[in-house]
């Protein structure tokens, strides 16, 4: 009898706990329908969605073993969310890629160079050359590089612009800054798009407090007969301290300090949930108005089921969706999901190929992505 009771209250425990990690997995894959203005926390979930889709496909197997039809708990919610996972995981486990690319395709790269490791030059001089390498072996047309430290006047010190355009090969460009975050008061810090085509047009958008992550930038670049309107973004970032990060690899709520530590990472997740909600907005809008085909490259700082990345991106084709495989992770750290570099493209192109870098010389990897212009 007490064996009987024991089991039933085991089945019911594990029947509840099934449809909890439902339920938090279809708030996590949709959790773009939230506006985190009003529903923050449902951020944390966008980042552990696919954790609790391992978790539902462990329970599938334990049902099968124990009660067959419960195993539809999990089926049916896994067939509820298919189009989020599809995103965040496409069905295809590998992918080609040719560095010839077609005649007529236009290949974009976009890369967080972590300043091009300019703090740790004297320390590891190699890393910046084999960067400059790695574009160079790949070609890209146009690049979208995030964290970018240059200098651009007669100081030259740590890395001229004018270096740059020779060393890669490229005829034109466009630098964002915010002159307040310049390094040693000549060299800037930011977003800057560079090309192989012509640039007819060149914007800085900029919002209060017009701090890095407040700025993004557009240029219209013409390629034989088409003009392409390039954004390069860099949404809000959660700027942990080493202390956070030490933390996050190693949890733990033994004294006082954790518990600041726990109350300082929640802080910043909320803070960059909020901010690039309206970030992502401003964007939005900026691509709403183009009156060319668009690309969107950039460090979005968020997952494929967040607000920022639907919002911007919700019209748009992304690259490594359509030729790309596996998990995509393109930053090296914390966690192995974290696919938050992005390149979107225009519907009216299409994207022919895909590539993720995993060279490990800035902490996220370089995305490339070959484009098919509009066919006329």
């Amino acid at each position: 009898m007490a064996k009987s009771i024991f089991r039933r209250l085991t089945k019911k425990f594990f029947i509840i706990v099934n449809v909890i990690a439902a339920i938090l997995f279809l708030l996590g894959c949709y959790g773009y329908f939230f506006n985190p203005v009003y529903f923050w926390p449902i951020g944390f979930l966008t980042l552990t969605a696919f954790y609790f889709l391992l978790v539902l496909l462990a329970f599938i197997f334990f049902w099968l073993f124990v009660k067959p039809q419960l195993a539809l708990i999990s089926l049916i919610t896994i067939v509820l969310a298919y189009k989020p996972v599809t995103n965040i995981i496409p069905l295809r486990l590998s992918y080609t890629f040719n560095k010839q690319k077609q005649l007529n395709d236009m290949r974009v790269m976009t890369w967080n160079v972590a300043q091009f490791n300019v703090m740790e030059d004297k320390e590891h001089p190699n890393v910046k050359k084999q960067m400059i390498d790695i574009i160079n072996e790949y070609k890209p047309d146009i690049a979208c590089f995030q964290e970018m430290v240059a200098e651009d006047s007669a100081v030259r010190m740590h890395g001229h612009i004018d270096d740059f355009l020779d060393k890669l090969h490229f005829k034109n460009y466009f630098y964002s800054y915010n002159s307040k975050e310049d390094f040693w008061g000549y060299a800037h810090f930011g977003i800057i798009i560079f090309s192989k085509y012509p640039i007819i047009n060149k914007q800085t958008v900029s919002w209060y407090p017009r701090d890095y992550n407040s700025i993004f930038q557009y240029v219209d670049i013409v390629k034989d007969d088409d003009t392409i309107r390039v954004f390069n973004i860099h949404l809000q970032s959660l700027r942990f301290s080493r202390s956070n990060l030490k933390y996050i690899d190693k949890p733990t709520m033994e004294d006082k300090g954790a518990i600041k530590e726990s109350k300082s990472i929640i802080g910043k997740f909320k803070k960059g949930f909020l901010r690039r909600q309206l970030q992502a907005q401003r964007v939005q809008a900026e691509i709403a108005k183009s009156p060319y085909p668009v690309i969107v490259c950039g460090d979005f700082n968020d997952v494929p089921n967040s607000y920022a990345y639907h919002t911007i991106g919700g019209n748009l084709q992304n690259a490594f969706v359509k030729k790309g495989g596996g998990l995509g992770r393109t930053f090296s750290g914390i966690s192995p999901v974290l696919r938050i570099d992005n390149i979107f493209v225009d519907e009216k192109m299409e994207v022919h190929q895909f590539e993720l870098i995993k060279k490990k010389l800035s902490d996220h990897f370089p995305v490339i992505a070959d484009i098919g212009l509009p066919k006329k």
